[in-house]
């Protein structure tokens, strides 16, 4: 039966709040450009950590306007020069990597962390770490359904016996280092597919909803499916998490518009690769509306709209993707001081008084 720390990973009365960040990097060709961003990621969760952010989460890519390729080895530089904030994905490209290894990283980071690491897990967004690391795009499905398999195996820390298609088969295997708590910590981070919420029940594992379009209350049902999936297998409730983009400054007015030119970019720039329309500023407004997946505004505005979401969807953690294609440095800083000492607090509240 999962054992977790709901002090830690949070609940509906008090969900944590976190920060994610892909390490946006500018795409003029400059070098060092990754290198600059890389050091721009850690200066910022160090930031996050001051100013009272519950958790960090970098995301894994493998393409030019992304920095973080090695989420763990930028954790661990983190972890040299915070106390308190846990450290994490968002999310491990599990499909492209080897769970053992990725158990090995993260068991690493939580001792030299001192108990504050976990994994998020996923299939990811995009699909270059395939072809990267000689990966068929034809087992996509078979590949992470293994893998998860496998890494939810080594979460008990004790000897493995394991066969699938993927690998040789393990027969008492021991893999170290092993955790002071027991297992790391790990939650399943999905798109929005049935399929995915079920197995996320399926193995215990805490559930992350990416809402980057629409609006989080079309994400109920899923919500609901994965408690009821908990509760027909006889589990306990588990945390349900979302993770969405947003942008804080002084105002309203403010934060769009520093946010806009720079989602709009991004946005409009990733459509010509899917297929997807120019993206408008009518596009915009409705997303940083009350009910939309962007979270944008002055601190009183988005803690609202967190407020909002929490309560509509029961979630026991929210996480803001505050870093938006190449939106300064310096914004970005004030955005994740302003959500940790304004946003923060001001969620507590009207959580408290709900």
């Amino acid at each position: 039966m999962p054992d977790f720390d709901h002090a830690v990973l949070g609940t509906r009365e008090r969900p944590t709040l976190g920060l994610d960040t892909f390490g946006d990097a500018p795409l003029d060709g400059a070098p060092g450009n990754h290198a600059e961003t890389l050091r721009e990621v850690v200066a910022e969760a160090v930031l996050a950590d001051r100013v009272g952010v519950d958790y960090i989460g970098l995301g894994e890519h493998h393409r030019p306007d992304y920095a973080i390729s090695a989420p763990d080895v930028v954790l661990a530089a983190i972890a040299g020069q915070t106390g308190r904030i846990r450290l994490g994905t968002g999310v491990t490209v599990l499909s492209s990597d080897d769970p053992i290894r990725v158990y090995q990283r993260f068991a690493t980071l939580d001792a030299v962390s001192g108990g504050r690491a976990e994994v998020q897990l996923g299939r990811g967004s995009f699909i270059e770490s395939f072809g990267l690391f000689g990966l068929d795009l034809g087992d996509y499905d078979r590949l992470f359904a293994e893998k998860l398999d496998l890494f939810a195996a080594l979460q008990h820390e004790q000897p493995v016996t394991w066969e699938g298609s993927i690998r040789p088969p393990l027969v008492d295997q021991q893999v170290y280092p092993t955790t002071a708590a027991g297992k790391v910590p790990a939650w399943i981070g999905v798109g929005g597919t049935p399929q995915s919420v079920v197995r996320a029940a399926r193995y215990g594992m805490p559930l992350m909803l990416a809402v980057i379009g629409g609006s989080p209350a079309a994400f109920v049902q899923l919500a609901d499916l994965y408690r009821d999936a908990l509760g027909q297998l006889e589990l306990p409730e588990l945390p349900i998490g979302m993770h969405s983009p947003g942008h804080v400054a002084a105002t309203d007015d403010e934060a769009r518009e520093q946010l806009y030119p720079h989602q709009a970019e991004l946005v409009t720039r990733l459509g010509r690769e899917r297929g997807w329309g120019p993206y408008s500023r009518i596009a915009f407004e409705q997303s940083a509306g009350p009910q939309g997946a962007l979270f944008v505004g002055s601190p009183e505005t988005v803690a609202q709209k967190i407020a909002w979401a929490a309560r509509t969807l029961g979630l026991s953690r929210f996480q803001m993707k505050y870093s938006v294609g190449a939106l300064p440095h310096e914004q970005r800083l004030e955005s994740i001081r302003l959500y940790g000492e304004e946003v923060i607090p001001r969620v507590r509240e009207l959580m408290a008084a709900s």
